[in-house]
């Protein structure tokens, strides 16, 4: 099975847009690089690209230089939701005003949590 996007949102935060994707993911290595580079591709000005994956015993996560240790949010959503065999990615498109750390947090968190609050209530 190809990657498949399963849902996709956007929320502006402060005028940072932060576009969220959920993934349904088969491989580790393979799938996540695969969606790295649809999310390089598609949003060119994103300052950041970061992501959280979990597939069976296995668990990946990436900051991509972003404050707040968002990797490690959008993981503990997928924990939260029991979502294994999905990657959350978040792309963040800077507007400008700087959130700090805990603003960056809340933000990748709510992006990431109304993306997945949505695909479930398509299941």
């Amino acid at each position: 099975m190809a990657v498949e996007e399963v849902l996709a949102g956007k929320m502006v935060e402060r005028k940072s847009k932060f576009y969220a994707h959920l993934y349904k993911i088969d491989n580790m290595d393979s799938d996540v690089e695969q969606i790295r580079k649809i999310h390089n591709k598609k949003y060119k000005k994103a300052a950041h690209h970061c992501y959280a994956v979990l597939l069976d015993d296995n668990e990946d996560q990436r900051n991509d230089g972003e404050v707040g240790s968002p990797g490690r949010v959008l993981m503990e959503l997928l924990h939260e939701y029991n979502l294994n065999g999905y990657m959350i990615m978040v792309s963040r498109i800077f507007g400008g005003i700087k959130l700090g750390q805990g603003g960056v947090s809340r933000a990748f968190r709510n992006a990431g949590r109304g993306v997945i609050k949505a695909y479930l209530e398509t299941i």
